[in-house]
């Protein structure tokens, strides 16, 4: 099994994405009651992240799918993350939550198809099972150790301290991605 550097790079700049996102997973409920939100707030925020990312992820990936700038729109998925992330400091009620969800969501949906696109496209056999059940099962491994990380971080710090360590992770994400732009641009295409 031979990953290529672009797999390598990929699937260290998305293992670094969703452990970020992780930190964070399961104390969403916990963050919306700090800032006045109840459990209707939480199911319609989650909800609506999840249905406008999975609408947005059709939209763009047609969008994108002969366009010379997928690389683009996977850096910009990032970077928007990477910033949204760190609004979450910023955020004082159930209303600007519903609001960074959605901008979450437009994140993910740009920079997911690229990504299943450009893993797919490096791949010599399409079809191998095991370099896919990589591409899936990662994010469940590093997601599951985030899980507990964050909160422990928030356990002895705070929301803000995991909300820096969330962002700064992702824009550690972002460049990693952007890197991988910019040396397939200086290649050319392939």
């Amino acid at each position: 099994m031979n990953f290529s550097k672009t797999h390598r790079t990929l699937l260290l700049a998305s293992s670094l994405w969703f452990f970020g996102e992780g930190l964070f997973s399961p104390l969403f409920a916990v963050f919306s009651e700090k800032v006045g939100g109840d459990i209707l707030d939480v199911t319609w925020a989650l909800s609506l992240y999840l249905v406008l990312t999975g609408v947005l992820y059709i939209v763009f990936g047609r969008l994108l799918r002969r366009s010379n700038y997928k690389e683009i729109a996977l850096i910009a998925g990032y970077l928007l993350n990477t910033l949204l992330t760190f609004c979450y400091i910023l955020i004082h009620n159930s209303t600007q939550l519903l609001c960074l969800q959605v901008g979450l969501a437009v994140a993910e949906a740009l920079s997911t198809p690229v990504w299943d696109a450009l893993f797919a496209k490096n791949l010599d056999n399409s079809d191998d099972s095991l370099f896919w059940g990589i591409a899936g099962g990662h994010s469940q491994l590093v997601s599951g150790v985030a899980i507990a990380l964050g909160g422990l971080v928030i356990y002895y710090f705070s929301f803000n301290t995991l909300f820096i360590i969330m962002g700064s992770i992702q824009a550690v994400a972002t460049v990693i991605q952007t890197g991988l732009f910019f040396n397939r641009a200086r290649k050319g295409p392939s």
